[in-house]
């Protein structure tokens, strides 16, 4: 269910915590943010400490068959309910509060307003940008900009209803 409650703006950190010893998508998430919070330390304890976190971040990747790049700008708040298979390109930029299905690909320079959930299987071709609390149904195609709150579907993907924002 997509709720506008859920903010576009203000991260839900939260959403990122790590509730098991076995949370594959959190911990490819927690293997990013701390490579990034690593390298922007910088200093031989913050080169050494993102050199482990590459690693980390090759094993969740491997384990999860995705692909999620280290230096991708990733908002606060993401959730990777099943992240079996996403591909996100690295010049993507993914805002706070979004949800990616598993199978989700943005390919190309993609940007993702804040709150927008991604239905498995669904292919998001840039470079275009998709506003705040749109919703992209399962195995949709999108090609074209997604305007806020709008709920698109089908290949290509249109238009086929609005949330109030």
């Amino acid at each position: 269910m997509h709720s506008t409650e859920i903010s576009a703006q203000t991260p839900d950190w939260s959403r990122e915590e790590i509730a098991g010893f076995w949370d594959p998508g959190k911990k490819l998430l927690r293997a990013i943010r701390r490579y990034q919070a690593a390298k922007a330390k910088g200093g031989l304890w913050g080169n050494l400490s993102a050199r482990y976190w590459v690693l980390n971040h090759l094993w969740w990747s491997t384990i999860t068959q995705s692909e999620l790049h280290l230096n991708t700008e990733i908002g606060g708040g993401l959730r990777l309910t099943h992240p079996t298979g996403v591909i996100v390109h690295p010049k993507s930029r993914i805002g706070v509060n979004c949800m990616l299905f598993h199978q989700v690909t943005l390919a190309g320079p993609v940007t993702l307003g804040g709150h927008v959930d991604v239905g498995a299987g669904a292919k998001i071709l840039g470079p275009l940008t998709v506003g705040d609390h749109a919703v992209i149904g399962a195995n949709a195609v999108v090609t074209k900009d997604v305007p806020a709150g709008a709920v698109v579907a089908g290949i290509p993907a249109k238009i086929i209803s609005r949330i109030e924002v």
